[in-house]
């Protein structure tokens, strides 16, 4: 008996919103609106999360970074006491190569000077916005997207001898050398001549940024020719094993504390962190963005929901007369706040599906024509969806009690 009468109740409701297709539209738009917000922000941010994390798994989880200053801090904004840090220098890398028993290799990495715009040449072609990097010969053996897919890789005897080779990132290479090999070629890098000896192996692009457009040539041959700074100069250890890593981090700390006369009790002048700390600064960046994405679909949620109440109230003031037949004829006020409260269920439950569906679209439009990646998780359509559904319960209570506690008599006397 009550089945028959929940579903009597429902069709009521859905004939009640097809009978003012235009109206339910508007009312559902602010919900739709701030559901598909919801659901393309979210699809962007997680593919840009996947893709982040993605690069961190290939490049090596137990990397140990160690720099002259913490992540994520900005140099014009250094205190008093940051400002007094020594640089760190090739020396202390060799210390750790031979006094830390729990690193298996030490790579240590220096870029041209930022402000510097050092031009690459072979013959008639040219680029001017390529990244310049001193490095050692370690760097395959703690970063493997840095392998060689042609030639070699810088040696240790080039790095002693400050040799003038370089090895080229896969876009310099079909830059440069788009129809002929380039090991054995000369390239100018400024005013001085470098033998290719490598290719890099192609690495592709990471929000949008191509990271091939990158030429390696041994750090010592750098810091004697181009302009650096040397707080710049960025060390990464790999331990021997990934059970070593908290003794390998340890003796990092000790050694380089040692090395630099840090007293008992006072902080690091340097800073050791890890792949954990990257991805907690990562998401403290992201969390931003998913705090606007919460302000503006709560504000489209919370329009969408006024709009409910809005026509619910008016829904009502012209079914008064409805109301009061059906409570003539038996009909209870539960029923009357049921079949008011699907109403609106209804309308917000609808706009959270086309609000999903079209944030769905969006998503695959941006990783479409975009170098942005999306990806669309199940948890955040289930939230769309549910939020939207809540919506509709919590402002449609309001008019649904209102039409719910209307005496019959009045209802019954209302033209």
């Amino acid at each position: 008996m009550r089945a028959g009468i929940a579903q009597e109740i429902t069709r009521m409701a859905v004939e009640s919103i097809r009978s003012h297709k235009l109206r339910s539209f508007l009312t559902l738009l602010g919900i739709m609106i701030g559901v598909m917000t919801v659901i393309a922000m979210v699809s962007v941010i997680q593919g840009l999360n996947k893709t982040f994390l993605s690069e961190l798994e290939s490049a090596g989880s137990d990397i140990i970074i160690v720099s002259k200053y913490e992540p994520g801090i900005q140099i014009g904004h250094l205190s008093e006491d940051d400002r007094q840090r020594k640089d760190l220098t090739l020396e202390d890398v060799e210390a750790l190569r031979a006094q830390c028993p729990a690193v298996k290799a030490v790579a240590m990495d220096l870029s041209v000077d930022l402000f510097e715009s050092v031009a690459v040449k072979y013959r008639n072609t040219k680029t001017l916005d390529t990244i310049i990097l001193g490095m050692n010969s370690a760097w395959p053996q703690v970063l493997s997207i840095y392998n060689a897919q042609e030639g070699r890789f810088i040696t240790e005897a080039d790095v002693e001898h400050s040799a003038r080779i370089c090895v080229l990132g896969a876009d310099i290479n079909e830059t440069l050398f788009p129809h002929i090999n380039a090991l054995g070629k000369d390239i100018r890098i400024g005013a001085e001549k470098f033998r290719v000896v490598g290719i890099l192996e192609k690495r592709g692009s990471m929000f949008g940024q191509s990271r091939d457009n990158i030429i390696g040539i041994p750090i010592t041959t750098l810091m004697k020719h181009f302009p650096y700074a040397l707080e710049n100069l960025e060390i990464l250890a790999a331990p021997v094993d990934r059970s070593n890593y908290e003794e390998a981090t340890e003796q990092i700390i000790n050694l380089l504390r040692a090395r630099r006369k840090v007293g008992f009790g006072k902080p690091n002048d340097f800073a050791v962190f890890g792949q954990d700390t990257i991805i907690d600064l990562y998401n403290q960046l992201t969390g931003a963005a998913y705090m606007v994405m919460v302000v503006i679909s709560s504000i489209g949620l919370l329009v969408g929901g006024i709009g409910v109440m809005n026509i619910m109230l008016v829904t009502v003031k012209e079914r008064t007369r409805e109301i009061g037949i059906r409570k003539a004829i038996g009909a209870r006020s539960g029923d009357i706040l049921k079949q008011f409260l699907i109403e609106a269920v209804f309308l917000t439950g609808f706009g959270g599906v086309s609000g999903v569906l079209i944030g769905f679209l969006i998503a695959l439009l941006v990783r479409a024509v975009t170098p942005l990646p999306a990806s669309v998780t199940a948890w955040s359509v289930v939230l769309g969806v549910g939020v939207s559904v809540s919506v509709g319960l919590f402002f449609g209570i309001f008019p649904a009690r209102k039409a719910a506690k209307t005496d019959p008599m009045v209802c019954l006397r209302h033209e």
